[in-house]
């Protein structure tokens, strides 16, 4: 066998085996640390949408100006985002500080994950 099939058998096997590969897509959402309860259920909903489609989830707290003195409104906000979305989410990664922004990643919890249409259709499109 000559050395040229050889790579070509090679980039071929890889590409079947990226094929297989299960991706796991990661979603942002921001939030504020003056957010409204109604507001912030809104973006809950939203991310428990991610959760059911088996993305994960980073959450942002996004501090303006003098704000971020506050830093405790933001982790309260977080909290609020744990205990609303209860066992449907496992935190990946605990609240911690990147700059002016407090950042947390959510994982689907125990809850089954189950694909939505509007999910295997953006798929589809970006294959």
């Amino acid at each position: 066998m000559d050395y040229g099939k050889y790579r070509y058998e090679e980039s071929r096997r890889e590409r079947e085996s990226r094929k297989r590969q299960k991706t796991i897509e990661v979603k942002e959402i921001r939030l504020r640390p003056r957010i409204d309860t109604h507001d912030l259920e809104t973006k809950v909903r939203q991310i428990q949408q991610f959760l059911t489609d088996g993305a994960k989830v980073k959450v942002t707290v996004l501090f303006r100006g003098r704000e971020i003195v506050y830093q405790d409104l933001g982790e309260r906000v977080l909290q609020r985002v744990i205990d609303l979305l209860g066992p449907r989410a496992v935190v990946e990664q605990p609240p911690h500080a990147e700059g002016r922004t407090l950042v947390m990643f959510l994982a689907p919890g125990h809850v089954e994950v189950t694909r939505t249409a509007s999910c295997e259709e953006r798929e589809a499109e970006g294959q």
